[in-house]
């Protein structure tokens, strides 16, 4: 064996074992938080810790799933979420698009003025965000965090699918077109066909963000009823302490739809994201 495919091994093997390093780093909050949900309250706090699973129990599970607000704040978890990637999808496609084939003034600019959106910190929107809901009585409403959500979300959703419709050749929609189509049909019957990878990545992003976002959500709503799962977690802490047990259920519970939503589109993603880096 030469000394050159020896160091290629070397290489490969010091490139995997940082990859399963990195893995297990990453992994172990999420391992955690499951071990310490099916975990019996006399087990949680142990000491030394315990890191390896021991005796199970549900009681955290039907703690958390048994308290006052949890089914309103699912619902009201599903509502934004879902409005929120529906709106800036339809929205975001037909301005995407809009962006990709056509010439106009200040195309440039608006380019850049949605990249720099995504570079504003949420938190120093906080207070004018509110102070404008307030004005329009849209404080503690769902339609209100729902169009907070909307001015975050859009730009993404813009910036992403631009990139995804620039990869697709300008010319299968001439084709379409010479065949009898009109621009919308030749949007309708070829572009957002290919388009699909794109729009299923992009919507699980929108939907993770807005699933997980906690700082708007808890200024904008004040109801215990109408918020958001994030924001019930928090009431796993009371003056007597913590409950790790139920918070920990909780957080599983929350993280669970976003999971499976992902591993059930996981394939499109990647050919989505393969697709938008072609070109951007």
């Amino acid at each position: 064996m030469s000394t050159t495919d020896g160091r290629r091994r070397r290489n490969r093997r010091l490139a995997d074992a940082t990859g399963l390093i990195a893995a297990a780093v990453m992994a172990f909050p999420v391992y955690w938080m499951l071990l310490t949900a099916f975990r019996p309250a006399s087990q949680i706090l142990h000491l030394p810790p315990q890191f390896w699973p021991g005796p199970f129990t549900l009681d955290n599970f039907r703690r958390a799933i048994g308290s006052d607000t949890f089914w309103e704040n699912v619902r009201s978890s599903v509502v934004i979420g879902v409005a929120t990637v529906l709106i800036s999808l339809v929205v975001g496609t037909l301005a995407a698009f809009a962006m990709a084939r056509f010439a106009f003034a200040g195309r440039r600019a608006l380019v850049l003025v949605l990249l720099c959106v995504q570079t504003i910190p949420l938190i120093a929107l906080v207070i004018p965000v509110y102070l404008l809901l307030n004005d329009l009585a849209l404080t503690d409403t769902l339609a209100g965090v729902v169009l907070t959500y909307l001015a975050f979300a859009l730009p993404f959703t813009v910036w992403m699918l631009r990139g995804f419709i620039v990869a697709i050749p300008p010319e299968l929609e001439e084709a379409a077109m010479v065949d009898g189509c009109g621009r919308l049909g030749a949007f309708r019957r070829v572009t957002l066909p290919l388009l699909a990878p794109g729009l299923v990545a992009t919507s699980i992003f929108g939907l993770v963000q807005a699933w997980n976002e906690y700082v708007l959500a808890y200024v904008l709503l004040s109801s215990n009823d109408k918020r958001t799962l994030p924001i019930w977690l928090v009431s796993f802490q009371t003056s007597f302490g913590t409950d790790y047990g139920g918070l920990m259920a909780g957080a599983t519970l929350t993280a669970l739809p976003v999971v499976v939503a992902f591993l059930l589109v996981q394939r499109r993603i990647a050919a989505g994201l393969a697709t938008g880096a072609i070109r951007g």
